[in-house]
């Protein structure tokens, strides 16, 4: 694997532009000082249990992949290292990076424990620093791993809370009503997936609002729908053959984006809920807002240039839901976050004043850039959403916010309860 690693960045990298002497020009009248940014894994599979999922919910077969069950593909890696290239580029262009491999002090890696994260984290790396084989650093298993999944090593949720913010967030109408508001979107979903006149039983459960033999209570029935929509995304993504794609019923780029609202209903009702966000990413969060804080402090993340995280769409969705920040890009229904799909925070400095400011903003590949490995530059950007708030201000760097105000909101955010030490160490 590694070999066939080394001949996709190579063979990728060899046919893109290198930046030459305009790299290390920084923007004028601003400094890059500080990276943090956290990436979901790129397009891999569905897992054994969506497998599962998706065809006990159509009552059919679905195609099967040459990767295995979640596991990062070869195109998902290749499509990570475009992504990583153009940031790598981005980053020297404003003096943050140099040309050569990283020094100490560059960047830190650090990547949830499954085989796609850190595959991803590998194939960016190859894309900024092609053949200096930079260390990828996590946790042994989930049940070690706060940053990522906090429930699993330990933070506990009050279900009645829950169920509150659910009811909250459904606006107090049934489950039954919040099905009809979707029925559109379900119906577009059934006509690409379903046989005709046979069974299909996602399609036809009601939802409901149900305790789990766990005891957890959630709204049953997007889910299923959602990992429909997911696995339909990720072979578009992935450059499977048409045919396959929604069973030949998605052939575009649009086509596929119109079957995959569904994502964005069980984003709603799960990792967009105020409680369940701060519960499961004030360990992350913490973190984040400690790297970006020019005071050094006790129990910080390693302190370099760029810390880089790599993780899942659950830890992103729950990060923008405690931030106030929800975007709409290209073909992507609201909210959504594609394969290898980034939420990145920038500190910046004001050379003539000394003025600290902060830009957050999402940024991703759309899905023909992803399908056609299409190499991403200035002219040829990834899709991206700035945050704001007041006082920030639009720049040529981008939209950038006061320093003390972002701080806040990012230290205000956080649940001091839900809190767990972070070791930086595998």
């Amino acid at each position: 694997m590694v070999f066939t690693r080394k001949i996709i960045a190579g063979l990728l990298l060899s046919a893109l532009p290198w930046m030459g002497a305009q790299a290390d020009t920084p923007s004028s009248g601003w400094t890059l000082e500080k990276v943090v940014e956290v990436s979901r894994h790129g397009v891999r599979p569905p897992t054994k249990g969506n497998v599962k999922t998706i065809q006990e919910g159509t009552d059919r077969q679905w195609p099967t992949w040459l990767t295995q069950y979640g596991e990062l593909t070869g195109h998902g890696y290749a499509a990570a290292v475009l992504k990583g290239h153009y940031e790598g580029q981005y980053l020297r262009q404003h003096g943050l990076l140099s040309q050569a491999c990283p020094a100490p002090g560059d960047v830190f890696v650090w990547a949830s424990p499954l085989q796609r994260t850190r595959e991803t984290a590998m194939a960016l790396m190859d894309g900024v620093f092609p053949g200096c084989g930079v260390a990828v650093q996590g946790p042994e298993d989930e049940d070690n791993d706060p940053l990522f999944h906090a429930e699993a090593a330990g933070v506990k949720l009050d279900q009645q809370q829950v169920k509150a913010d659910l009811q909250n967030a459904m606006q107090d109408k049934s489950a039954a009503q919040i099905q009809a508001q979707w029925q559109p979107a379900i119906d577009r979903l059934k006509q690409a997936v379903c046989l005709p006149d046979k069974p299909c039983p996602a399609f036809s459960t009601p939802w409901e609002v149900k305790e789990s033999k766990k005891g957890n209570i959630s709204l049953h029935g997007p889910e299923a729908l959602a990992n429909i929509a997911e696995t339909i995304r990720l072979s578009y993504s992935n450059n499977n053959p048409l045919s396959e794609v929604a069973f030949g019923h998605a052939k575009t780029a649009a086509e596929v984006a119109a079957l995959m609202p569904l994502l964005t209903a069980n984003y709603d009702f799960t990792n967009d809920l105020p409680y369940m966000a701060r519960r499961g990413a004030s360990v992350l969060m913490n973190q984040i807002a400690l790297a970006l804080n020019t005071e050094h402090q006790a129990d910080v993340p390693p302190d370099v240039k760029w810390l880089l995280y790599v993780a899942h769409d659950t830890n992103i969705a729950k990060l923008r839901t405690m931030l106030g920040f929800t975007w709409q890009m290209g073909d992507y229904p609201r909210g959504n976050i594609p394969p290898a799909g980034s939420l990145i925070f920038e500190r910046w400095r004001n050379q003539q004043s000394g003025q600290r400011l902060v830009r957050i903003y999402f940024q991703a590949q759309s899905l023909d850039q992803i399908r056609g490995l299409a190499a991403l530059d200035d002219s040829h950007p990834p899709l991206r959403s700035e945050f704001s708030m007041a006082d920030c201000q639009k720049t040529d760097v981008g939209t950038l916010c006061p320093y003390d105000a972002v701080m806040k909101r990012l230290n205000d955010a956080v649940d001091r309860t839900a809190l767990l030490p972070v070791r930086y160490t595998p």
